[in-house]
């Protein structure tokens, strides 16, 4: 017996750390089948558990069937755990010692649907673990026209993970004896929507002193209210209003698969992932201080603001800096046995939640924190913040190599390709001694530590990415106006 496939160029759908296309042109349930039949192979899983669930996006529970119909069909046995998010798929990898798929396009819009892979332990599954070879199996199995049945076709079945994963993160964080908080959530119509009411409320276990304050828990992949991605400020305008108008102490917003979470204080302000990156940071290097361990290692990557290695180190802990992107942070935190780790972009990762990102314990750890004490989280936040952050800035330039190398030119003109120390000699920062190093992309600092920047190229745009900060506003402008205007000129 064999299941007929369509032809489809995988390509367009597999990028470096996930799978992720247009519903019916990019990715389909045919396509899907073969990743499927193909994930059980490359992996070697026949005989095997495999985890399979999916966000609340239209199209995944048709995806779900279709992968689980071919990994059965490659002889694995498949437990459907129904509406997850990307987090629960890591937890259940973990505590089940197998390999799984979540169907989700994280943040991006309706029409998208896609895959993040995770083998046994949440080990990832990128480009440098397999996706790849995942994905010219697939394609074998397409332009064949058929996927073959194993000898000893698998079985499917259902299990809800929800009440285990939500006592599992509680365990983590001890959220009964903080005082009592009114937090508002913005789900973004995401799998927040059923994450929070079981972690934070009572629908799965006793009630916490937290009042939460519901925005967008309906389930609903076509994202009627805003879209589902709160690293762009326009999408945090809801969350922030609302928060002023209950009072509360602090708001939250999660991303469509909710492995993200972003933080504004009790005046509706953000809080910047690197600040909530260095407060969960000293609370997991005094637990693990705690526990013994001498030097916890933190892990943050590139564009984290200078105040986490500098905390970190303050706290004696040490702190290691990584590229960005999942798949490296991950791989560090296991070679390192970091015990937690933050990217800019609101990623955080823990050794207690196998090396994975979760959103959700993060928010724990950061409503932990302002209700271990009476001030509110503007003035607790501060201690974080001590500098002042661009943002990322995205310039179109044509030529990436040529506008990094006249920006070198003016900041390190005796630095070449490598790293190294110079003298800046543009004219407004002349005779600043500055160092270069060439890790994701080119960062340029004061050596008094006042300044610095990054830019990196977009591996998939014609975009060079600026991040920088400064000790003070009125220096993060400068830096920021000068270097972009280089940078712009050649275009």
């Amino acid at each position: 017996m064999t299941t007929s496939t369509s032809s489809l160029d995988l390509h367009e759908s597999f990028k470096a750390y996930d799978v992720r296309g247009i519903v019916g042109e990019t990715i389909t349930a045919d396509s899907v089948r073969a990743v499927g039949a193909a994930f059980v192979d490359v992996l070697g899983l026949a005989g095997e558990t495999v985890l399979v669930g999916g966000d609340m996006r239209p199209s995944s529970p048709a995806f779900m069937a279709a992968f689980a119909e071919g990994a059965t069909r490659r002889g694995a046995d498949v437990v459907d755990l129904g509406l997850i998010s990307t987090d629960m798929l890591y937890y259940a990898a973990g505590v089940k010692q197998a390999a799984g798929v979540v169907f989700t396009a994280s943040h991006n819009p309706a029409e998208y649907n896609g895959m993040k892979m995770a083998k046994a332990g949440a080990v990832p599954v990128s480009s440098d673990t397999g996706l790849y070879e995942i994905r010219d199996a697939a394609q074998a199995l397409l332009d064949d026209g058929e996927i073959p049945a194993a000898e000893a076709v698998g079985t499917v079945t259902q299990q809800d993970i929800l009440p285990a994963y939500a006592e599992y993160l509680r365990s983590l964080v001890d959220l009964s004896g903080v005082r009592p908080l009114t937090v508002v959530v913005d789900a973004g119509n995401g799998m927040a929507g059923k994450t929070t009411p079981a972690v934070l409320g009572d629908a799965a276990l006793d009630a916490l002193p937290l009042r939460i304050e519901p925005l967008y828990f309906e389930l609903d992949g076509t994202f009627p209210n805003h879209p589902a991605n709160p690293l762009e400020p326009e999408n945090l305008r809801d969350l922030q209003a609302a928060v002023v108008e209950h009072g509360a102490d602090i708001g939250l917003a999660f991303d469509g698969d909710a492995d993200r979470c972003f933080v504004v204080d009790e005046k509706g302000a953000p809080v910047s992932p690197s600040a909530i990156t260095a407060l969960v940071a000293r609370r997991e290097i005094a637990r693990a201080k705690a526990e013994g361990e001498e030097t916890p290692v933190i892990i943050h990557n590139l564009i984290t603001s200078r105040a986490v290695p500098e905390l970190v180190a303050a706290d004696g802990g040490r702190a290691v800096v990584t590229r960005v992107g999942h798949s490296f942070i991950k791989s560090v935190m296991a070679e390192e046995s970091a015990v937690f780790g933050g990217e800019h972009s609101a990623h955080y990762y823990f050794r207690d939640f196998f090396n994975a990102d979760t959103g959700m314990l993060a928010a724990m750890h950061v409503l932990a924190a302002l209700g271990e004490q009476d001030q509110p989280l503007s003035e607790l936040a501060e201690e974080y913040e001590p500098y002042v952050a661009s943002g990322e800035i995205n310039s179109q330039v044509a030529d990436k190599d040529a506008a990094v190398a006249a920006v070198v030119a003016q900041f390190a003109p005796t630095v070449g390709a490598g790293a190294g120390e110079g003298q800046a000699v543009h004219e407004d920062f002349a005779g600043v001694d500055t160092t270069v190093t060439r890790m994701d992309g080119t960062t340029v600092a004061a050596q008094d530590g006042t300044w610095w920047f990054n830019l990196r190229p977009s591996n998939t745009e014609p975009f060079l990415r600026y991040n920088g900060e400064a000790r003070t506003a009125a220096t993060m402008e400068a830096i920021r106006d000068a270097v972009l205007a280089i940078v712009r000129a050649e275009r």
